[in-house]
């Protein structure tokens, strides 16, 4: 195999591993936002403590 021609492959080789880690962050990024909006839409819901204290049963 010539020289050149491995160097070649190599150098494609690092790209497109380069190309596959920042679709990783980017995706990775995309997750942390989306959970750190979920938890503020969470912290916003108002929430009655009163409600399922108590059962009107009747035989």
């Amino acid at each position: 195999m010539d020289i050149a021609v491995l160097s070649m492959a190599m150098s494609q080789s690092k790209a497109q591993t380069a190309a596959g880690i920042a679709v990783a962050k980017m995706a990775m990024d995309t997750n942390n936002e989306t959970g750190t909006q979920m938890t503020e839409m969470m912290k916003n819901f108002a929430v009655d403590p009163n409600l399922g204290n108590h059962i009107d049963v009747s035989v």
